[in-house]
């Protein structure tokens, strides 16, 4: 089973096509407070929990984040129907992307390395020779890892030659780039959202299912319902994500109820030549190397983590940025929706005034299935702007740089570019982000592209498919597009 398609994602799946069925019903707060017990009736087999009742306590709180409020403010007493009805009255989404579910969170165990009963108690003692911080002995002819002593860094692991030695790991925590989820005092997963930078891997690497977004689906369908003109802008990372063409889940969106529906993609069209032209002042003022602004995770990072290399991080806007802009000069009223493949986008349109809202591919697929459109039967209608091939190549890893040194060749600019992609943060990326503001210059090039997740937003946290089928489907539908940037250049 792919992690793309696992018991977690179901879940989450099920719950939030129950909410938007309860939304569209004639009593949403009613029908909100009923799903646990449709979900785990009396009598049901129970194989997750301890019972029904524990249970059902574990779907409530995944409806209160789907509802789009943080579990560690439930007082555990108010009425899901209380929660359906703030959420349907709500003008606003809560600051903070992200909550855990205590209930879910198993507790693990803290991260260690231990030695297994497959240690031999061998003559050359490799773990032992190899640790530099004293913490291997030899007890009973076998040895023995001191945990006061021991820093986790796994080098016994790599010298053992039975692979006797195991490290336990915390999943959350493990992928966390900037150190960001620990346990608090009962022993649960807390995020420290003074570090967080919203790249969603917690969300993916729980295998409890215990970290998840905020849901806004109820916001957005309270607007529609509103009948305010709601314009939805989807990441071209979709191409990747439905069995379909991408014209006929532009036509599945107007049916939804939005008003109109913009790809994204033409706002990396903005961002490719917006970059370029930063680029080119850049290496003329004899500037090492330039890094991409386009990943929100990214940054979030530098504002956060790192703001030794923001002077080499281009002041460009991402492709949501001015798409956002694009909508608003069109319909200064109208409501914005972001569609999105990760978490970061959420954070991001927190800052941007114009953008409104923002759900997930996750959350559009469930609409679709609760409001029962069959995607596939629906006629095909295109975009008012068609975007290129590179605009629409943005969430594969390397896609951005790309576009940017194609740019620069179709408008005759004599300037090398020599890309170095970054496929993906992790704490050894990061240190490699900082040498490279630390000395002033990229040993592998001058046009540093970051991408928070491995592959690209294709990667990110919401993905409904494998990686490697949807990049294949996003080269296809990129095929379609513009051969290269210029219709967007000369429009500019």
């Amino acid at each position: 089973m792919s992690t793309n398609d696992n018991q977690i994602k179901h879940l989450k799946r099920e719950i939030l096509i129950r909410i938007t069925e309860a939304f569209l019903s004639g009593d949403f707060e009613e029908n909100a407070r009923k799903i646990p017990y449709a979900m785990r009736p009396k009598g049901c087999e129970v194989d997750l929990r301890c019972c029904v009742h524990k249970e059902r306590a574990v779907i409530r709180d995944r409806i209160v984040a789907g509802l789009g409020y943080p579990i560690e403010k439930d007082d555990e007493c108010t009425l899901l129907s209380t929660y359906a009805k703030g959420a349907a009255e709500r003008q606003k989404p809560d600051d903070e992307i992200l909550t855990v579910l205590q209930g879910a969170c198993k507790g693990c165990v803290p991260s260690s390395v231990y030695v297994t009963d497959l240690c031999q108690g061998c003559v050359a003692r490799p773990c032992k020779t190899t640790c530099r911080f004293g913490a291997i002995s030899i007890v009973n002819g076998k040895s023995h890892i001191d945990s006061s002593k021991c820093k986790n860094c796994g080098m016994c692991i790599n010298a053992c030659p039975y692979s006797a030695i195991a490290k336990i790991i915390v999943p959350c925590e493990s992928v966390c780039p900037v150190d960001a989820i620990k346990k608090d005092e009962s022993g649960h997963a807390k995020i420290d959202f003074s570090k967080c930078i919203s790249c969603g891997k917690c969300i993916s690497a729980c295998p409890f299912g215990a970290i998840h977004e905020k849901s806004q689906i109820v916001d957005v369908l309270s607007r529609i319902k509103e009948g305010k003109n709601v314009v939805a802008m989807i990441a071209p990372a979709i191409a990747g994500q439905f069995p379909y063409p991408v014209s006929k889940v532009r036509t599945a969106l107007l049916k939804i109820g939005f008003k109109d529906v913009l790809e994204v993609a033409q706002g990396a069209d903005v961002t490719t030549l917006t970059e370029a032209e930063d680029f080119k002042e850049r290496m003329n003022e004899g500037q090492a190397f330039m890094t991409t602004s386009c990943c929100a995770a990214y940054n979030e990072l530098v504002k956060k983590h790192m703001p030794e290399i923001k002077p080499f991080v281009s002041e460009t806007g991402t492709p949501m940025y001015y798409t956002a802009e694009i909508a608003k000069k069109k319909d200064p009223d109208c409501i914005t929706v972001f569609v999105s493949p990760c978490s970061s986008k959420r954070k991001e349109a927190l800052d941007n005034p114009n953008v409104d809202y923002v759900i997930n591919f996750e959350e559009l697929g469930s609409i679709l299935v609760a409001m029962k459109i069959e995607v596939n039967n629906l006629e095909d209608t295109e975009f008012e702007v068609k975007s290129s091939k590179e605009g629409r190549n943005f969430p594969l890893s390397g896609g951005v740089a790309e576009a940017v040194k194609s740019a620069l060749q179709y408008k005759g600019e004599n300037i090398e570019v020599h890309p170095c992609v970054i496929n993906g943060l992790n704490k050894q990326s990061i240190r490699d982000l900082k040498n490279f503001a630390k000395n002033g210059k990229c040993p592998n090039g001058n046009l540093v592209e970051v991408m928070s997740c491995e592959g690209g937003c294709v990667g990110g946290n919401a993905a409904l498919i494998a990686q490697r089928k949807a990049q294949k489907q996003i080269t296809d539908y990129a095929n379609e597009g513009e051969a290269v940037v210029k219709g967007t250049i000369e429009q500019k």
